[in-house]
């Protein structure tokens, strides 16, 4: 489940950082970027997951470690996006969070 989720996350931002590569405005690559390289990871530990425990147990798992790992991928999702989040409002590409902290009080 992990792999999966991670795998859905990474494509759907590789499409919308495709989709708005000239501009690069929100920063697409770096959520496309972590994503990707987390469903690397999932995929190299589902490799030796299988090695270890073999076919029959890997593609049949117990109902309580789909939810965990179901709730480990949504986690990880949800820090890329907390992460990407933080460099975009470090970059600041439109200026808004520069505007909104400088811009003074009207008397």
């Amino acid at each position: 489940m992990t792999l999966l989720v991670s795998v859905f996350s990474a494509v759907i931002f590789t499409v919308l950082w495709y989709k708005n590569a000239p501009e690069g405005k929100m920063l697409y690559s770096v959520p496309c970027f972590l994503f990707w390289g987390a469903s690397i990871m999932w995929f190299v530990d589902a490799i030796f997951e299988y090695i270890e425990l073999g076919a029959e147990e890997y593609f049949s798992p117990a109902p309580e470690d789909m939810l965990n790992d179901l709730f480990l991928g949504l986690s990880v999702t949800a820090l890329g996006l907390i992460i990407w989040l933080i460099v975009l409002f470090i970059k600041d590409p439109e200026g808004r969070v520069k505007a909104a902290i400088t811009k003074k009080k009207k008397k």
